[in-house]
């Protein structure tokens, strides 16, 4: 496999008792031939077994590994791994994904786009959904519009950011705010999205939002995150409920909240 080097990028990898999924991670990229900068784990007070691992992984990829004595939350833990970056551009990417062949160019691209356009704040690589409203770009990328006008519509224009695997500039958070700390995961996610939002950013997002990376869990290291029954339930009724209810919290929570 064709090694290629990313210079002035990061490897930032939270992690919180999923050791076996980070080595997969490492080995993906390092099989790939993904070369970078720099690598950072930043774990989350993992278990005294998910520790020891993190030891002997470490040794075989060399990363620099960010501890704490316990577990601080999502906030905490993305914020200790990013305030350990030292290269201008952060490849930031949760433990339980995994790249696909494609991503390979498609992060030549992303940096290539960064390194061009100054104003452009990041490049996202994965979702869960089609972000609404795309104005294409090129390469297979395009760029996202967000307007807090009404006839944009819907809730889903305000996913803006998400923590799925992207590559950012390093001086994100100095840009838009820490995340907070002390709250639950899904909590942490939502006030950023909005932070970022009032601070006007410049993204691009990949249209084939599923063809870069898999999100895989096992058994065995299942998500750590924690959703209630309102967030996941696939009742239709209840699925009609929540997606009004969010169209109108989320707009009254831009419009009128400070994050």
């Amino acid at each position: 496999m064709e090694e290629v080097y990313f210079k002035g990028v990061t490897l930032l990898i939270t992690h919180y008792n999923r050791s076996n999924s980070l080595e997969r991670l490492l080995s993906v990229f390092k099989e790939g031939g993904f070369l970078f900068e720099d690598i950072v784990v930043s774990d989350d007070g993992s278990k005294v077994e998910h520790q020891q691992k993190l030891q002997e992984i470490q040794e075989k990829y060399q990363f620099r590994l960010i501890t704490t004595p316990q577990n601080r939350g999502l906030g905490n833990n993305l914020n200790k791994g990013q305030q350990a970056v030292i290269t201008p551009l952060t490849l930031y990417v949760q433990e339980d994904f995994v790249p696909l062949p494609p991503f390979k160019e498609k992060l030549k691209d992303a940096l290539y786009f960064l390194e061009e356009q100054s104003d452009l704040d990041m490049v996202r690589f994965y979702a869960y959904f089609k972000y609404p409203f795309l104005k294409p770009f090129k390469n297979g990328f395009s760029e996202m519009v967000f307007s807090p006008w009404p006839w944009y519509w819907g809730y889903r224009k305000y996913y803006f950011y998400s923590d799925h695997p992207h590559l950012r500039r390093s001086n994100f958070l100095d840009k838009f705010g820490k995340y907070p700390e002390g709250i639950k995961g899904d909590a942490t996610e939502y006030h950023m999205m909005f932070s970022v939002l009032q601070k006007k950013p410049k993204a691009l997002y990949y249209n084939d939002f599923k063809g870069l990376f898999d999100q895989s869990n096992s058994a065995a290291e299942p998500s750590t995150m924690k959703r209630n029954y309102w967030r996941e339930a696939g009742n239709p009724l209840v699925t009609a409920m929540r997606h009004l209810y969010r169209h109108i919290k989320f707009n009254f929570d831009y419009h009128f909240r400070k994050w």
